[in-house]
Order: C-alpha cells, then sequence, then structure tokens
C-alpha cells in the first residue's frame, strides 16, 4: 500500500487536504508511547489504494517538542513513499521555513501552494514553474477548501509515487565547534540562514500587485486590548446561538423518538410476557439513549459549521491573539478562548472545540479547563433549586458564588495538571500569524461538519449505550418505589459516608443522576423526596416536566436543611458535566486513561467543594 504524509505548519491547510482526500475513512488515535494525536485514513485512485498520514503540525522540525519529534523520526523512516509539505501561499515566505526545515532529510516530496485563493485576492502570483526548478520538486497550485483539483492532486501522487522527486537544494548551516554550550547563538545562526535560503529560493518569482494591506477598522477593534476581548466574546456567542439554531431542527426530531417508539415497543413487549425490567430497557431506554447521541451529534455539527466560519474567515486567529496573554496563566495558549466559551452553552460543544490546539496536552488542558464552566443546563436547574430555600437575593449570591468558583476551579485545575500536561519548560508565547479576511468555503465547511457529526454519533451510541445500560440496572425499580432499587440499597448503605460530605441518600443520588443530564435533577429529587417517579425514567427522560415544584418547594424544605441544598448544588454543578460530555472527551483526546483522569477529578473536586461549603454553612443555615 503506497503512504503519504502531510506535512506543515498549522493553519496551512494540512487537515483540509487529509478530510478531503480520506472522507469518512479515517481513524484517529495518539502515536505508539505518546500522547499525541495521530490520524491516518485511506483513499482509492485508478485502482491504488493510498494511506494519507496526517503528521502533527509544528513550525519546525527541530525536535524540540513530541510533535516534532514524532514528525522528524516518521520522516526519517522512510515509511512514507511521498511526504506532501503544504504551505500558505498568501503568506508564502514565513510558511517556507518548514521546507527550509525539510531539506535537508532526503526524502521524496511534492510542494503544494495551499490557499491561492487567498494569495489572489491580495494581488499576489507566484512563478509556481520557476520554484519547481529551483527546488527540483513538483509545486502545485491549490485551493484545497474548495474541493476542486482533488483529481489532479491525486495524479501527481500516483505519477510521483512511480518517479519520486527530491529537493536539489538545501540551507548551508555552519555547525558550531563541539563543546559549545551557546545554544541560542547557534539556533539564531540556523534560522538565519534557512531565511536567507527562503529568500534566495524565492527571489524574484512573487509578484504583488495593487495597494499594501491597510488595517479595516473592524481589526482596529478586533486589536485593542478591552473592546477586542469584549467584541470577541460577544461574537463567539453569537456562534454559539447560530449553532444552536442550526441543531434545532435536528433536536425537535430526535425528541419525538421517545414517544414514538416508546408506546408501541412497550405493547409489543408486554404482550410477549417480557420481563418488566427488559420492557424498560427497550421502550425507554433505548429510545432516550438514541434522542441524547442524535442531540450531541446535532450540536457538534452545529459548533462545527458556526466556529468553521469563523476559523474560515479569519475570526479565530483574532480571538486567540486578544486571549493569549490571560490564557497563559493557566498554562495555555489563546485559542482556548473559543472552547471555553462554547463551554458556556454546552460543554460538548467545548470539548469538541479543543481540536484548534496546537497539541495533545494543550487539548487535553483546554477540556479539562472546560470542565468548570456550567453548561447552560446548570443555569436552568440550580436557581429553581435554590428559590426553594433561599430569598430572591440568596439567590443571586448563591449564583454570584458559583461564578466566582468557576475562576478558583480553573486555576485549581491548570495547577494540579498543568505540568504534567503541559511542562513549564515546553511551554512558548503563542506563534500565529494573523491571516487575512477571506470569504467562507460552505461547501467544505458543511462537509466537514457532517463527517464529524457523524463520526460523533457512531462512536457516542457505543459509550452512551453501555454506561446507561449500567446506571439504568442500578436505578430500576419494577414497582416504581425507589426504596425498590439497587440504588437506594447502595444510597442507604453509604449515607454515612455521604452525610460527611453534605448530602443524604436522597440527594447523593440526584447528585449521580447529574451526570447523565443536568435536566434530570429536577426529576429525580421530585422522585425521592415525593415518590412520584421512577428514578431511571427521569433520569433517562432527562426532564422536569409535569413536576409540581411549590410541593417539592415544601417537602424539601422540610426534609434536608439550606446547607445541604447549598453543599448538593454546588457538587451538582461542578461534579462531571453530562454523560455525553464524558463520551466527547473521550472521543477527543483517544485517551481512556485521561478521560478517566478528569471524571476522577471532577467528582472527586465535587465532594470536597460540598463538604467545606456543607461545613461552613452548617452553622448559619441549619
Amino acid at each position: 500500500m503506497n503512504c503519504i504524509a502531510l506535512l506543515g505548519q498549522p493553519n496551512s491547510g494540512k487537515s483540509t487536504v487529509f478530510n478531503q482526500l480520506t472522507g469518512s475513512r479515517q481513524h484517529v488515535g495518539n502515536w505508539p508511547g505518546k500522547t499525541v494525536e495521530k490520524n491516518d485514513g485511506t483513499y482509492s485512485y485508478n485502482n491504488e489504494t493510498y494511506t494519507v498520514v496526517d503528521l502533527p503540525g509544528s513550525y519546525g522540525l527541530s525536535g524540540n517538542s513530541d510533535e516534532e519529534i514524532i514528525t522528524e523520526k516518521f520522516i526519517k523512516s522512510g515509511e512514507a513513499d511521498l511526504v506532501c509539505i503544504l504551505v500558505d501561499a498568501s503568506q508564502l515566505e514565513r510558511s517556507m521555513y518548514m521546507l527550509a526545515d525539510f531539506a535537508s532529510m532526503d526524502a521524496p516530496a511534492i510542494l503544494i501552494l495551499n490557499m491561492m485563493d487567498v494569495a489572489k485576492t491580495q494581488g499576489k502570483t507566484i512563478n509556481d514553474r520557476k520554484l519547481s526548478e529551483r527546488l527540483g520538486i513538483p509545486v502545485l497550485p491549490f485551493t484545497a477548501a474548495d474541493g476542486k483539483g482533488f483529481e489532479g492532486l491525486k495524479k501527481l501522487i500516483a505519477e510521483e509515487i512511480k518517479k519520486p522527486h527530491k529537493l536539489i537544494t538545501a540551507p548551508e548551516i555552519a555547525s558550531k565547534e563541539a563543546g559549545d554550550n551557546n545554544g541560542s547563538e547557534k539556533l539564531l545562526s540556523e534560522g538565519t540562514a534557512k531565511f536567507t535560503w527562503i529568500s534566495t529560493i524565492l527571489e524574484g518569482l512573487t509578484n504583488k500587485a495593487g495597494k499594501d494591506y491597510k488595517v479595516s477598522g473592524f481589526d482596529r477593534i478586533m486589536l485593542k486590548p478591552f473592546w477586542g476581548k469584549v467584541m470577541t466574546v460577544l461574537i463567539i456567542l453569537a456562534g454559539f446561538l447560530a449553532a444552536m439554531l442550526i441543531m434545532s431542527p435536528f433536536m425537535s426530531v430526535a425528541g419525538m423518538l421517545p414517544k414514538l417508539l416508546g408506546g408501541p415497543i412497550a405493547g409489543f413487549l408486554n404482550g410477549l410476557n417480557v420481563h418488566p425490567w427488559l420492557v424498560s430497557v427497550f421502550s425507554l431506554l433505548i429510545p432516550n439513549t438514541l434522542y441524547f447521541c442524535i442531540s450531541m451529534s446535532a450540536f457538534v455539527f452545529g459548533v462545527n459549521i458556526a466556529f468553521g466560519f469563523l476559523e474560515e474567515i479569519g475570526f479565530l486567529a483574532r480571538a486567540a491573539y486578544q486571549f493569549d496573554g490571560a490564557l497563559s496563566k493557566l498554562g495555555l495558549q489563546g485559542k482556548a478562548v473559543a472552547p471555553i466559551l462554547m463551554g458556556m452553552g454546552c460543554t460538548i460543544g467545548g470539548a469538541s472545540g479543543t481540536r484548534v490546539m496546537d497539541s495533545w496536552g494543550q487539548k487535553m488542558l483546554t477540556m479539562m479547563v472546560v470542565w468548570a464552566v456550567p453548561c447552560a443546563s446548570i443555569w436552568s436547574v440550580m436557581p429553581v433549586i435554590s428559590s426553594m430555600f433561599f430569598p430572591v437575593w440568596g439567590t443571586a449570591l448563591v449564583c454570584i458564588g458559583i461564578i466566582a468558583y468557576i475562576f478558583v476551579l480553573m486555576f485549581i485545575v491548570s495547577r494540579v495538571f498543568g505540568n504534567k500536561l503541559v511542562p513549564e519548560d515546553a511551554r512558548t508565547g503563542m506563534i500565529m500569524e494573523l491571516p487575512p479576511y477571506h470569504k467562507a468555503h460552505w461547501r467544505y465547511i458543511i462537509k466537514e461538519a457532517w463527517i464529524k457529526c457523524f463520526d460523533m454519533f457512531k462512536r457516542a451510541i457505543r459509550t452512551v449505550t453501555l454506561v446507561s445500560l449500567i446506571f439504568w440496572g442500578f436505578s430500576f425499580s419494577p414497582s416504581g418505589n425507589v426504596e425498590s432499587s439497587l440504588l437506594y440499597r447502595i444510597g442507604t448503605f453509604i449515607e454515612p459516608v455521604t452525610k460527611f460530605f453534605g448530602m443524604s441518600w436522597r440527594t447523593f443520588m440526584a447528585f449521580i443522576s447529574a451526570a447523565f443530564a443536568k435536566e434530570a435533577v429536577l426529576g429525580t429529587l421530585n422522585a425521592v423526596f415525593a415518590g412520584q417517579s421512577n428514578v431511571a425514567d427521569v433520569a433517562f427522560n432527562a426532564s422536569g416536566g409535569g413536576i409540581d415544584k411549590l410541593a417539592l418547594s415544601q417537602i424539601m424544605s422540610q426534609t434536608i436543611s439550606g446547607a445541604e441544598a447549598l453543599a448538593f448544588m454546588f457538587a451538582c454543578t461542578f461534579s462531571v458535566p453530562c454523560l455525553m460530555a464524558l463520551s466527547t472527551t473521550y472521543r477527543e483526546s483517544h485517551s481512556l486513561k485521561w478521560t478517566a483522569k478528569t471524571a476522577g477529578f471532577y467528582i472527586g473536586a465535587a465532594l470536597v467543594l460540598s463538604c467545606i461549603v456543607y461545613h461552613i454553612a452548617a452553622p448559619f443555615l441549619g
């Protein structure tokens, strides 16, 4: 099988070429022994199968990071029959640095001048024929995002596999004497030599017509320290709202499935005298699990369209620039601002948005920080519970306390996991070009969003179904009485322990159900306090509809103290966001170990927080 490697700097369009070539025939995982994402896929051309490996994006091959080490070793191993080097044609001189680093590796290659459409809008022309003569390898002008020209790329790859070309020129880098420990001087010397080589190669080959680029009025606002941040937040929130509008039709259709399927399935199975537990599994759990997975996939679809558009036009680069300084205090780069703000709407979207991060460590740390941001569902539930125990001003204080603790938890997460995921000696300032604004390629954006959406659905349906079955087994009650469930027996057995953390068995059961869907909390509380519902039913229906909130308020206020209610609210807010967020984190990290670490940390931290809140508040609230 022919092996093609894609090499390029971040934002060179490497992932676009990979996705267009391989479509849904992709495998995503981690490189053996390394927590660095590995993407490989296949495509067919003229009855031949080609394997495409998307090498980790980096700005060079100096071997300073795991990504660079992996890329360098893979190319030197000779596993790739051909290396496709992608550069940004609109910023050619700066993006040719990767080619300068590659020049000494003696491997077959072609150069792809991507984003030619952007270069043309800037009035730039590139003599690709002359450039090919000087380099000794084929040079292909290309625009990956418009989906055109891929047949030509495949043809060129097939030709080069049979008769490969290698670079005929490389930067002349003077080696320093052994024992010279002035590393910075050596790097400076090498960098100067490479840029000199690039200038020599490109001399007389590029031309720019028309006026020089001027900063637009919008960019003048975007680059201001204060107003730029305000504008960034507003635009990202608008993007989230757009994603919600896109996903709404899909969610509406998916929301009909439990009602359409549940009744007929239950009637059919009951007619066959099937065991009630199996009836509930097939008539309630499976339709609702299907609804959850479709909803999650629809949200991923909407988020990828909305934020794919913002990335395509060049906005997200400005957003990253604005927040790089603030987020560097958490060990993150400015690119993390979009996932964090998206997490305010839904943790699933925030976790999915971490794909923009440069390294696996940055990506994983960003996901862990995103978990600290309460999603929109929290704000639809916690004020309701708070109003059962506290006046309006008290509820306002609870909300302020939750908001304040978000920043505390982000700081704790960065201190506990930051050095492990992103070691301090490996942290550097964000290196990013501010690309010119340009029109979006909608066909590519929608295609990309659909591939990610479908992939999410396939993976989610397995994970969510498995975990749901486990919870279902614990929470199911044949009689509908909560005291008949295994969850009740376990809850009352460990109540002496949960009381230490500020929760009785009832609130602790609601705390557990919150890990499946925050919307399920009110229904679970109604089941365990008022005894009007089956815990399994309300947890998987994830709906507070039909609940008499006044009656529930009276029962809860007479049964538990204000201190326990406060501890419960903080514990639910900052525990595992939901089962779908857990599944998404695993999908994006490709690491069961780190997904388990994240879940374990947040459950443990939520219980510790609950304990502290309860014991501080008990003397004042009873």
